[in-house]
């Protein structure tokens, strides 16, 4: 267990801005296992001050909240900032401006963080660019703390909150539900620490997960029998993109809409919780290799054992699995052992 402070008792202000993104983690947040969302948020001790899709104000009340929390007037507990920090052109912001304050979304952001006890970056955008910084980024997209895999973006590298956190990077493109309203409810606890944090700044309680861990393809992958074509069976990872083996996060174990996720609607996993996944250098379905061997391994795997993993369950796979991953449907159903019994 890490130290810290005791848990907190008081309720926590939280203000949701929207930066240079497709509004997609608003719309996942939306998706929550739950009857009645701000019911849920307030139950785990969360205060909504504004967000731009859950809340009735508009124009100059809406205003006016920010300007409150900017300064100082309102308690800020969390500064939440969905979507990448347009720094554009030329570093002024001017790219995005905050309606009807001529001021650029960059120096609200940045004023707004002085104030807030703690930050959270909702989604990859907000924390690393994401797919907004795709490309030649014309907009200077940057994370909060981040720009891609090298620390800086917007508050730079050295930047802690108030209790020594750095930015919480509730990464993903969208990010899963529960995480975004777990992460708040462990704030509003008092729960979240340093140390619950990995190296890249998002939640552990995801991130020390891999989207390979309840993969419905994982028979296959054990065997190396592989999906050549889109809608096949077998396993992604060889010849299809996939980077579940790679890919922190818990989405195959805990499911989308409790029934979902990329693997099993029949999508290759693009590692979309780390930074850079947005230009990953060749084509998402498309697994580069050498010598026939994939470039990226399972992480933790050395390179000589995969290539004899590999040959011997290759030379191990039954027909059944086989047949099954060049198909679009099971062809080959499971066999039938005998139970002994009479």
């Amino acid at each position: 267990m890490t130290s810290g402070p005791a848990p907190s008792t008081r309720r926590l202000n939280v203000l949701w801005l929207q930066s240079g993104g497709c509004g997609g983690c608003t719309m996942s947040l939306l998706c929550a296992r739950t009857g009645d969302l701000p019911a849920t948020l307030r139950d785990a001790g969360v205060d909504l001050l504004w967000h731009p899709a859950l809340s009735e104000e508009s124009g100059a009340e809406a205003l006016e909240v920010l300007r409150a929390c900017a300064d100082g007037r309102t308690r800020l507990d969390v500064l939440c900032l969905e979507g990448a920090v347009l720094r554009g052109p030329e570093g002024t912001g001017r790219f995005h401006l905050l309606a009807g304050t001529g001021e650029p979304m960059m120096a609200w952001v940045s004023r707004l963080a002085v104030r807030a006890r703690h930050v959270v970056a909702v989604g990859s955008c907000a924390a690393y660019g994401g797919m907004t910084s795709a490309g030649s980024n014309p907009t200077d997209a940057c994370g909060l703390q981040y720009e891609g895999e090298a620390a800086g973006g917007l508050l730079g590298a050295g930047w802690r909150d108030a209790g020594g956190l750095p930015v919480v990077n509730v990464a993903g493109c969208p990010p899963h539900p529960a995480w975004m309203v777990e992460t708040l409810a462990e704030l509003a606890a008092g729960a979240l620490r340093a140390g619950d944090l990995d190296p890249l700044g998002r939640p552990r309680t995801y991130a020390d997960e891999l989207v390979h861990h309840g993969c419905p393809r994982n028979e296959y992958y054990e065997f190396k029998a592989s999906a050549g074509h889109p809608s096949e069976l077998g396993c992604l990872m060889e010849n299809m993109g996939c980077k579940a083996t790679q890919a922190h996060g818990d989405c195959n174990t805990r499911l989308w809409n409790g029934s979902g996720s990329c693997l099993r609607g029949g999508f290759a996993c693009i590692d979309c919780t780390a930074p850079g996944f947005e230009e990953p250098g060749h084509a998402f379905a498309v697994t580069p290799k050498i010598a026939g061997i994939p470039l990226a391994l399972p992480i933790d795997m050395p390179k000589a054992w995969f290539v004899a993993l590999a040959a011997l369950s290759k030379s191990a796979t039954p027909k059944r699995v086989r047949e099954n991953a060049i198909a679009d449907h099971t062809v080959v159903p499971p066999g039938i052992r005998g139970s002994g019994r009479k």
